[in-house]
């Protein structure tokens, strides 16, 4: 720390009690100085020599014909003026970066300046800051935060800017020319767990580009706030900085935020924190974590700040939403709400994605030149980013179905904000459509079939398909589609054709994704019927022996004849397909059957409810396995 002496003589202040303070001298004392509760008993001719102001208020008293002299108002208090008045009797004083703003402001408040004596202590303290403490990198930031309290004279003085210049120019420089300790408060480097003596310790590290965030976390919300868009000004240092400074901020000031949520305290400045930090948030993507962004989401909603707060973070989510989890996402709802999520706010993240995507393809059509051309399309989300989204809602969509008062509306319209892009497997969607129809057995028959739609039948693995004719959960169409179109995958990968299905199981799986075409029989009983014990384990060999046979035939190619192996295989294949053929007529005559008998079923009642006795006799639900 810097520091600055004045003055020669030795300090005869002495103190009587706590609010006297007098000079030991030969001299009888002829001025009383109070400040506050202190009174100053002091000799009026070394004060008068270089106080103005001290001269007009003694030439007052004079005319009273009183010896005290009243300066309650002077900044910095007892202390500063005590500072002053020990620079006007020539004795030691030592100035450095805790006092010399207090006592540059009472200096000021005394007219202490160069009218009245040359060398005054308004110069002297002048020509201390500018040549150490404005070049020191701690001293700057300790003066400023001696500053608050000193408001509005420290401002008017300029001591202020001229601090916070000091800083963002201090903190822009070229990490060359940096003389930096490692002070984080981070999790240690590997370096200081070994006991290596070439490291000699962490000055030998390189400096990052960052050294100076965590150092500026200490001050107060408002001259931080001018700090960093003084820095942000000088366009020296990379937004991804300008974002791990704001991070730091934000983990320091509001505690338990890196949990995803603000502990109680001060309200009204943790408000204005958050606000501050949107305003600095840098406008290039990537400045911050959209895991981050989630956070300050979270901490805003909790405390209720305004919507433009709120919708400014929404925005910036959607804009790297592909980076996100779906934990992050998990947005707990306030206390005394039904659901348990905050849906709403992550639909309109997704919105938000959506929207800056089609926005920015549509300037992509609309401009012809080859070079805005090209910079528009590097800002366009890739297929990639896109693809990542559509999981991360599957993913979402798998949490919150979990929630029991979740409303299908709400299900149905956030998985339908992503229906427009593309991905190669459905497995995600199946399992979270597994996990409402477990959460909510009692929908209806319409509500199961809107359900089941998200999904298409074709995109489904193997081992998601392998789950679904298992799942007793799904209505038989549902399952009939799959096992059709896993019979096609087949037969496919083997050059076979496609299986010969009876009229009315094809009508059902030629119903595909989205597919709104009647069929020969009712479609509501079709959607909402649910297959038997004895069904799904009929589908379940199938496909395990389709399976089989594939693998047979992919396993035999490598040896021997391979013109045997193939034909082989194909015969294989065959009766696969004629035995599939049998079971969609034993389940679709079964299907046929009880639809006959059945009267009048609600939406909870299954294949099964129309035969009281097979009710009985099927195995329990809580026996079947699910995804979720």
């Amino acid at each position: 720390m810097k520091f600055m002496k004045l003055g020669s003589k030795p300090d005869t202040f002495h103190n009587e009690g706590n609010n006297v303070r007098y000079v030991a001298s030969e001299l009888a004392t002829d001025i009383i100085v109070t400040v506050g509760d202190v009174k100053f008993y002091l000799h009026k001719f070394p004060l008068l020599s270089k106080s103005a102001c001290l001269q007009k208020l003694v030439a007052t008293t004079n005319e009273d014909k009183n010896d005290e002299v009243q300066i309650s108002d002077i900044p910095g208090g007892a202390a500063a003026f005590e500072i002053c008045a020990k620079f006007c009797y020539g004795m030691t004083v030592t100035l450095n970066a805790y006092n010399v703003v207090a006592a540059r402001c009472a200096a000021e408040y005394l007219e202490m300046n160069e009218t009245v004596e040359k060398g005054n202590l308004i110069y002297k303290i002048d020509v201390f800051l500018n040549s150490s403490i404005f070049r020191s990198w701690k001293d700057s930031i300790i003066v400023l935060q001696t500053t608050k309290s000193l408001l509005p004279l420290s401002e008017e003085l300029k001591v202020v800017s001229l601090c916070i210049d000091a800083i963002a120019t201090k903190a822009c420089i070229d990490i060359s020319k940096v003389d930096w300790s490692y002070t984080y408060n981070r999790k240690k480097l590997p370096e200081e767990n070994r006991n290596d003596p070439n490291l000699n310790g962490v000055r030998n590290r390189l400096v990052p580009k960052d050294w100076w965030v965590e150092d500026i976390c200490e001050l107060d919300i408002d001259v931080y706030k001018r700090v960093l868009a003084n820095i942000k000004t000088k366009g020296v240092l990379s937004h991804e900085v300008i974002g791990e400074a704001l991070k730091a901020f934000a983990y320091r000031k509001l505690s338990g935020l890196s949990k995803g949520t603000v502990h109680c305290g001060d309200v009204v400045k943790y408000r204005s924190i958050i606000d501050t930090i949107i305003w600095l948030l840098p406008v290039e993507k990537g400045s911050v974590s959209c895991s981050f962004l989630i956070k300050l989401l979270k901490a805003a909603i909790m405390l209720d700040s305004g919507e433009m707060a709120k919708g400014q973070l929404i925005r910036r989510i959607g804009q790297q939403l592909e980076e996100a989890s779906a934990n992050d996402l998990l947005i707990r709802t306030s206390e005394g709400e039904t659901l348990m999520y905050d849906v709403d706010t992550v639909q309109k993240m997704v919105g938000e994605f959506m929207m800056q995507d089609q926005d920015q393809n549509a300037e992509i059509e609309l401009e012809e030149a080859d070079e805005v051309q090209e910079i528009r399309r590097t800002g366009v989300f890739s297929h990639a980013s896109k693809l990542m989204v559509a999981k991360l809602v599957d993913a979402y969509l798998a949490e919150i179905a979990k929630d029991p008062n979740l409303p299908l509306s709400k299900f149905v319209e956030l998985a339908q904000m992503v229906s427009g892009i593309s991905r190669p497997a459905h497995d995600g969607l199946y399992r979270s459509i597994d996990r409402y129809l477990k959460e909510h057995p009692g929908i209806s028959k319409g509500e199961r079939k809107r359900l089941c739609k998200l999904m298409d039948c074709k995109k489904l693995s193997v081992d998601a398909c392998m789950h679904a004719v298992q799942n007793e959960r799904l209505p038989l169409r549902v399952v009939v589609q799959i096992l059709f179109f896993e019979q096609v995958r087949v037969a496919a990968s083997s050059g076979s054709s496609t299986p010969d299905l009876p009229k009315g199981s094809k009508d059902l799986a030629s119903a595909s994704h989205g597919s709104t075409r009647s069929v020969t029989t009712n479609p509501e009983e079709d959607w909402d019927a649910v297959a038997t014990t004895e069904e799904l384990k009929a589908l379940k060999s199938e496909l395990a022996a389709m399976r089989l046979n594939n693998g047979v035939g992919g396993s035999e190619q490598n040896g021997g004849d391979s013109k045997n192996n193939i034909d082989k295989a194909a015969i294989s294949k065959m009766k696969g397909l004629l035995k599939s053929k049998k079971i969609f007529n034993k389940l679709w005559s079964s299907k046929g059957t009880q639809g006959e008998s059945s009267t009048g079923s609600d939406s909870s009642e299954s294949l099964t409810s129309a035969n009281p006795d097979e009710a009985k006799s099927t195995p329990c639900r809580n026996r079947r396995h699910s995804v979720s």
